[in-house]
């Protein structure tokens, strides 16, 4: 097995909760060393949700550091010495007014990355305004359907805009570590999770500019989930492609419908939806399941949390891993998703103690 990737890349990391957590997590399963900072006897305040915080910070050391302390500060200072990249998600200044923004650590580590996440980012009129994953998500566009009705709706489940500023705030470690590299000059990126929701619409929100219609595969009948005889649900994914819609025709005994093209269906999108559901509940999920494999129709099942922990699928990408703790009990984390030739990912360790690491790392030991 090859070396990882990001073997020998040291992360300093004082973003807590979601997105740094999350970002840092993928970069340490490629090889990366992430050493946590955290507050004395406080740590994360994901520490409050062990289920939380452990998903996302396994494979870490922990350092508790108070940089409001001269001797904490000193103490940071001297690791950022040695570090490859800083990730923080402070409010905007607030680690400058300490002594250690980007200015303050660049004089001391020229070649350092240091990437702050935040909510709406470092400059604009929300710079200072408070904020968690939803306010983010109705600036950014992505609750839109709400907005054009003035009816609220039900709340996300999925925190997209702290993932979407996650995957953001990886891509640009990786992209400054490799400019650093070649030129030996850090660089400072100011990564916003509003962007990254807006970002993330950039295939709305573009079309919408130009006042051309938005994203009419999402009015397609056979874009949604149905239900099937044995009370299981199934979504069938069919965008616009008539070369999907002919056989889906056919394998549901609707020949006659197999020649509508997609403008065609969308204009009679609600007939054909009632349609399209009162045939599928005539065959269980497993039934139209090898069926449509067989014709090449596009489908899957709509799995709870649990029946994705034990999909089939996901056993064979081998996403799960399982450690054993003190004592024998076991615990099943996830890996990042990334699959290279050479190199499988591996958790390194459970999540850390606050502070664990302190005696260790300020003693010189770091690997």
């Amino acid at each position: 097995m090859s070396t990882a990737p990001l073997a020998g890349l040291k992360i300093l990391s004082l973003a807590e909760q979601f997105p740094g957590p999350y970002a840092t997590m993928l970069l340490s399963d490629m090889g990366a060393e992430v050493i946590m900072i955290e507050r004395p006897g406080i740590g994360d305040p994901a520490r409050q949700f062990p289920p939380l915080f452990r998903a996302l910070n396994r494979g870490k050391r922990s350092v508790a550091l108070d940089l409001k302390s001269a001797d904490g500060l000193a103490q940071f200072r001297t690791l950022a010495q040695t570090a490859d990249v800083i990730v923080e998600g402070f409010r905007p200044g607030k680690l400058a007014a300490l002594g250690a923004g980007f200015e303050d650590i660049r004089k001391i580590n020229s070649s350092l990355v240091y990437v702050s996440i935040s909510g709406y980012g470092q400059d604009g009129p929300y710079r200072d305004r408070a904020g968690h994953d939803l306010s983010y998500e109705g600036v950014g566009g992505l609750l839109a359907d709400q907005a054009e009705t003035g009816l609220p709706g039900p709340l996300p489940t999925v925190p997209l805009a702290d993932i979407g500023a996650a995957l953001f705030a990886a891509i640009a470690i990786l992209s400054a570590v490799i400019s650093s590299q070649r030129t030996g000059q850090g660089r400072y990126v100011d990564v916003s999770m509003s962007d990254a929701v807006v970002s993330m619409l950039t295939a709305f929100l573009v079309p919408a500019a130009n006042g051309t219609p938005l994203g009419e595969f999402i009015a397609e009948p056979a874009y949604g989930v149905f239900t099937c005889k044995d009370g299981k649900l199934m979504t069938l994914s069919i965008a616009h492609e008539d070369w999907f819609w002919k056989p889906f025709c056919e394998v549901i005994g609707k020949p006659e419908r197999a020649g509508l093209k997609g403008r065609d269906r969308v204009a009679q999108k609600d007939t054909l939806r009632e349609e399209i559901a009162a045939v599928l509940v005539s065959k269980t999920r497993a039934d139209w399941g090898a069926l449509f494999d067989e014709a090449g129709v596009p489908w899957g099942p709509l799995n709870s949390l649990v029946e994705t922990l034990d999909d089939p699928h996901v056993r064979a990408r081998q996403l799960l891993r399982t450690m054993t703790q003190e004592g024998g009990k076991t615990e099943t984390f996830l890996v990042q998703p990334l699959k290279f030739d050479d190199f499988d990912s591996e958790i390194s360790g459970l999540p850390p103690e606050i502070g664990a690491d302190n005696e260790s790392i300020f003693a010189g030991g770091s690997d």
